[in-house]
């Protein structure tokens, strides 16, 4: 077995002999602030699962982020985008550096990994596990348990637009939403495909605002109800425009299943889903290509204020640890780790989601996890 702990102070693994039938190859980017010290934890249950398992896997570290960059300008190189295409998964630490523009390595490195490697999907359950606090009077883990998938490729983060007459009384500045039939549509089918598999109850909300976005919100429409119509009269189709969504995330959130959105819209309804779930301690997603190689990450950004002082929530990696497993088809692995995540949070012993208030430091919530996988 292949099982490297201790990865972050290690050279590149690239390159190391992979023995047994299947190894899983993952990438590391462990990057920005408290990124490298969650990510050490999620190493760690890692490690624990494939003992536990059985299987396999092959780590390499790749540094960017925002140290690179300020020592050598590079963000994400084309070069490094072949080298992760050849990738099982890649795990993300975080991204966001206080010495660097806001912007630079967001779009150097994040949107250009998820728009180059197609990661069309942007996947976020929102789940409240057992002794998590949410700020929603009278609701528990039976209320808050669904998923919100967002199409990650398109919409106002394509940067099309621009400025002209920067500075003066005359600018004028436009950003674009685009949408295509086919960035809908397949974002729409993989909306479907995981709200048949996920429970009996087969529910799939379509968010837009088809009232005043009528180009885009009709575009989206249509996709949704034609797939729906062709391919999955079994499931039940509800619409909400994204303000009531947004509404409705906090007054019942029993009322979803599993949401599907265009990008900017599921870029903010999923933060009120993390902060209803237990907030960024907790809150973990998932870069999907289904066709090609995913990415995982904590949520909450690299906190660079509590970096290096061990009192950073690494719950959310773990979380995140916990999807890549299941997206690689360790589903008996990943399912080990969501139940030592649950087991601990069970033993009263991690008093709080926030960073400095968990009662434990960084690397003892890591252990504590690890030895219940």
């Amino acid at each position: 077995m292949t099982c490297v702990s201790g990865i972050l102070a290690r050279l590149p693994l690239r390159g190391r002999i992979r023995p047994g039938p299947l190894v899983h190859r993952i990438a590391v980017i462990a990057g920005d602030g408290t990124g490298p010290e969650v990510t050490a934890e999620a190493l760690k249950v890692l490690e624990a699962a494939a003992a536990a398992e059985g299987f396999t896997y092959d780590l390499t570290e790749l540094d960017f982020g925002g140290e690179r960059y300020l020592r050598t300008g590079e963000t994400l190189p084309d070069s490094a985008l072949e080298d992760l295409r050849s990738f099982d998964g890649i795990f993300l630490g975080a991204i966001g550096h206080p010495d660097v523009a806001p912007g630079i390595l967001e779009k150097g490195i994040l949107l250009k990994a998820r728009f180059e490697l197609d990661q069309y999907i942007n996947l976020r359950p929102v789940k409240l596990y057992p002794n998590v606090e949410t700020p929603l009077k009278d609701k528990g883990p039976d209320e808050i348990d669904f998923v919100v998938v967002r199409e990650n490729t398109e919409g106002m983060y394509t940067g099309m637009g621009g400025v002209q007459y920067e500075g003066t009384d005359h600018e004028v500045s436009t950003q674009i939403h685009c949408t295509t039939w086919r960035g809908a549509a397949r974002a729409v089918r993989y909306a479907f495909e995981l709200t048949r598999r996920r429970n009996e109850r087969k529910q799939l909300h379509l968010v837009a605002k088809t009232n005043v976005l009528t180009n885009v919100g009709g575009t989206w429409w249509r996709a949704f109800n034609e797939i729906g119509d062709n391919d999955y009269p079994d499931v039940t189709r509800e619409y909400a425009h994204v303000d009531a969504a947004a509404m409705w995330f906090v007054k019942n959130p029993e009322w979803f299943d599993v949401v599907v959105t265009e990008n900017l819209f599921g870029d903010i309804i999923t933060d009120i889903g993390a902060i209803i779930s237990g907030g960024l301690g907790i809150a973990a997603g998932g870069n999907i290509n289904p066709e090609g190689v995913s990415m995982f990450e904590p949520i909450g950004g690299s906190a660079p204020k509590y970096t290096g002082q061990g009192v950073i929530n690494p719950l959310a990696a773990i979380n995140a640890m916990h999807m890549l497993l299941d997206h690689l088809g360790e589903s008996a692995g990943s399912a080990r780790v969501e139940g030592a995540l649950v087991s601990a949070l069970q033993s009263g012993k991690i008093k709080s989601m926030s960073a400095g208030r968990m009662g434990m430091g960084t690397a003892e919530v890591g252990d504590l996890v690890a030895s219940l996988v």
